[in-house]
């Protein structure tokens, strides 16, 4: 037991040393140093680091030193450039959710820029903000939370990609409930922008809005790494990650984007699934009998993935069959939406809509609904259509989504061909 206490306190006091070296470094670049007489004693002094470590210093740095936020993301790239070198050539893990690229460990790196931008950024500027609301303040409270509306690309992965899976395994609850506080964080991240950005708030309301923010962020970097990640690694396949890992790239990343591709050493997928994968995709076989025409699969696709607009195919039973891929999608699919409930591929809020929706197509009340939203520069029109055989038999609904924005702009005529 005594060598057991010996060993940690020998463990505390060489990251204690290695924390101060690392301050020191940091000190020295702020002073004027170069990169390369960092970058040389770095590697003779500290040798490896971890980017939690490099999360703690910069931490420190802020709130111990006292180097303001601005000063602090204006070294981040200089010590960046000294640290890459060290952070690949930590040590691997053999756990795979600890290798760069890994679902896993893109969230926690993900979480780690979220925390800097919510505890450093806006918790500074929000108390500042608190003394005094000059333009200025408010220009920078407007920057962070822009920065933080980047979160969506952290949510809509967790939603789209890891909690279809999770179904698969007879997770839903938690699911749902994490769907639903991840679209409240979106929303009051709108709203304080709306506060700012129009002048309409208090700095009280404002101020309140902001810590709620925070405080909700917080929370749910503390739910997904405690509760969710352990519950998913503890589900899904290897393959099913490497699935999600392939697919992440659609949706995009959140403040920061993995180091590089995940490869796992044995191999992701059996092989008849790749080859499955191979057939459909690559060389499709066969044609298409319609009732005016005829066409091979790959021209069928390639047909539905030109046009201007975003397809979506449910059954009867309200499960997604179908999804087209243009170059531009809208809103986000992924494969891992396929033989999903639609219910489920809709944040809680909005379920009972489409549920609304389903029941009166089925019914027969209805053959068609249109929506249509502003989202920045779009103007977006969803067109849903119950789809019915001859007989008149429901057999799914399709969704069609566009961006009519430029076709609501058009202006007089146009009759011959422009250069």
């Amino acid at each position: 037991m005594s060598e057991l206490i010996n060993n940690r306190e020998v463990d505390v006091q060489e990251q204690t040393r290695r924390q101060k070296m690392l301050k020191e470094i940091i000190k020295e670049l702020h002073a004027g140093k170069s990169v390369e007489e960092v970058k040389a004693r770095f590697e003779e002094a500290v040798g490896d680091v971890t980017v939690a470590e490099i999360s703690a210093m910069e931490h420190s740095l802020m709130m111990e030193e006292g180097i303001p936020v601005s000063e602090v993301q204006r070294l981040c790239s200089v010590h960046t450039a000294i640290f890459k070198g060290s952070i690949e050539e930590i040590h691997r893990s053999s756990r795979p959710e600890e290798q760069p690229g890994h679902p896993v460990h893109t969230f926690k790196l993900e979480n780690r820029e979220i925390e800097k931008l919510v505890n450093f950024c806006l918790e500074l500027h929000k108390d500042k903000f608190r003394k005094s609301d000059d333009e200025g303040i408010i220009f920078k409270l407007l920057e962070d939370l822009n920065l933080l509306l980047d979160i969506d690309k952290h949510f809509s992965r967790k939603e789209n990609l890891l909690f279809p899976y999770l179904e698969k395994y007879g997770i839903y609850g938690p699911t749902k409930v994490m769907w639903g506080v991840d679209d409240g964080i979106r929303s009051m991240i709108k709203e304080a922008k709306i506060l700012l950005s129009a002048n309409t708030g208090t700095q009280e309301e404002v101020t309140a809005v902001l810590e709620l923010i925070i405080k909700e962020v917080n929370e749910m970097v503390f739910k997904e790494e405690n509760i969710l990640l352990p519950m998913a690694l503890d589900k899904l396949t290897e393959d099913e990650w490497v699935k999600i890992a392939r697919e992440s790239g659609m949706i995009g990343f959140c403040l920061t984007a993995p180091e590089k591709e995940w490869v796992p050493e044995r191999a992701p997928e059996p092989q008849d699934a790749e080859m499955q994968d191979q057939k459909s995709v690559e060389t499709p076989q066969g044609f298409i009998r319609f009732e005016t025409g005829i066409l091979s699969v790959q021209q069928l696709e390639l047909i539905m993935n030109h046009l201007p607009v975003d397809l979506t195919f449910i059954d009867e039973n309200d499960v997604v069959r179908y999804f087209s891929h243009g170059k531009e999608r809208i809103f986000a699919r992924t494969k891992a939406v396929i033989g999903r409930t639609v219910q489920n591929c809709h944040p809680p809020q909005s379920v009972h809509v489409v549920e609304k929706l389903l029941e009166d197509f089925k019914a027969g009340r209805k053959d068609a609904e249109d929506f249509w939203i502003q989202i920045k520069d779009k103007f977006i029109y969803i067109r849903y259509f119950a789809v019915r055989d001859g007989e008149g038999r429901y057999m799914g609904t399709l969704e069609f989504t566009q961006n009519i924005a430029p076709i609501r702009a058009l202006e007089g005529q146009k009759r011959i061909l422009s250069e």
